[in-house]
């Protein structure tokens, strides 16, 4: 029987050990981000060293306890052997228990770890492991994790040099958003259009007690600071996928320009909500941004119109075109082939009439394309002598 029991040990060290995977971390040593490996097979073999030890432990404390007992003349009669199995059992149980004990703390730690690495992963590489973003860590209690000491001791140096690092990282995370909000502003756009709603939060107050506790809720507060700022620059960039950035033709020139010009039908001024770009009959028309197509169809003095919904209130005409090649609906990406240059509606002659919207009014669409090789398209009209065609709807 005390063979079973010690079997059951066994296996349960052996389920123990697979809970233990290698895990790779960054952390800042005082000058620049290095890369910290803590290996499975290392936490597996500290997680069983620290079992045994306790178990020895426990048994010599008995065996001095019951040698105690019998010099004391208190025990008249030796343990019978199914009493003496009985006591095994119990001590492998308890064993048992600290084992389980030991793994759930170093899992805590783990999830902790890893959940702040990925923070720390996606502001300084741009890349977010959503799963492990996701990670609600365990509590940890204070006497399991005494318990664990010598197993998560790896885990614990890793998490110190990660809240060495937050500071330094949240200075990147601060310097992006500072870039990619000015770029935005620069097209008009208020970067406040691309935050997200702050998640709420609450609950009654604990304070927490011990200086460690303490020191863990602090950095606690440091990663969710880190981790909003990093979801504020996150929500920044990717909406600037919404924000019209290359050319709708590949080459670019401009023959009426945003705002008040000649009518080219009426010779009086009037609003042109757009630019026209010239080029031959069947140029290809490309999306500027990633979007839904909210209109494919003819519409009065845009001709054959393509219009794209990019969100965050940003919307993109393409009129006077020959051929329509998407359907309302549909999703778009940056770059795809959208429409051919035609002269339908309006029109003196092939271009295309581009447009860009903000909350349904008309901006200039040449902020948009100086992504675009405006700087070159300008050269080519200085040296070239480009047949004038205009157009544009009726305003």
């Amino acid at each position: 029987m005390a063979k079973i029991s010690f079997a059951s040990g066994a296996q349960a060290f052996a389920r123990f050990s697979s809970y233990f995977t290698t895990r790779d971390f960054i952390f800042h040593d005082g000058r620049d981000l290095r890369r910290f490996s803590v290996g499975g097979r290392a936490q597996a073999m500290m997680a069983g060293i620290a079992a045994v030890t306790l178990c020895f432990s426990a048994y010599g404390v008995a065996q001095a306890a019951v040698g105690a007992v019998a010099l004391s003349g208190v025990v008249g009669t030796p343990l019978s052997p199914e009493a003496k199995v009985a006591q095994m059992q119990l001590r492998v149980a308890a064993m048992q228990a600290d084992v389980e004990k030991i793994r759930a703390v170093a899992a805590a730690h783990a999830a902790r770890v890893e959940q702040r690495q990925a923070i720390i992963t996606a502001v300084v590489s741009g890349k977010a492991d959503q799963r492990a973003l996701a990670i609600v860590p365990q509590p940890i209690d204070p006497k399991a994790d005494a318990l664990a000491a010598d197993v998560v001791a790896p885990l614990k140096q890793v998490e110190q040099h990660q809240v060495a690092t937050v500071a330094k990282v949240r200075k990147v995370a601060e310097l992006r958003y500072a870039k990619a909000a000015a770029k935005v502003r620069s097209l008009g756009l208020a970067p406040e259009r691309f935050d997200a709603a702050v998640p709420a939060m609450g609950g009654p107050y604990e304070a927490a007690n011990g200086a460690e506790a303490a020191a863990d809720i602090r950095a606690d507060m440091q990663f969710r600071s880190l981790f909003m700022t990093w979801k504020k620059l996150d929500n920044l960039e990717q909406g600037t996928i919404a924000i019209p950035s290359v050319q709708p033709v590949e080459r670019l020139a401009f023959t009426s320009n945003f705002g008040i010009r000649s009518d080219p039908f009426r010779g009086t001024a009037a609003f042109h909500a757009g630019v026209d770009i010239p080029g031959p009959l069947g140029t290809p028309v490309y999306a500027t941004a990633d979007g839904i197509v909210d209109r494919a169809e003819r519409a009065g003095g845009y001709g054959n119109m393509v219009e794209i919904n990019h969100g965050k209130g940003i919307q993109t005409r393409y009129g006077h075109l020959s051929k329509i090649l998407v359907a309302p609906f549909t999703r778009v990406h940056r770059g795809q082939l959208i429409a051919l240059m035609g002269s339908t509606g309006r029109s003196t002659g092939p271009h295309l009439h581009y447009e860009v919207r903000i909350d349904g009014a008309a901006v200039n669409p040449a902020p948009f394309l100086q992504n675009a090789d405006y700087l070159l398209a300008a050269q080519d009209r200085s040296v070239r002598t480009i047949p004038v065609v205009v157009g544009g709807a009726a305003d």
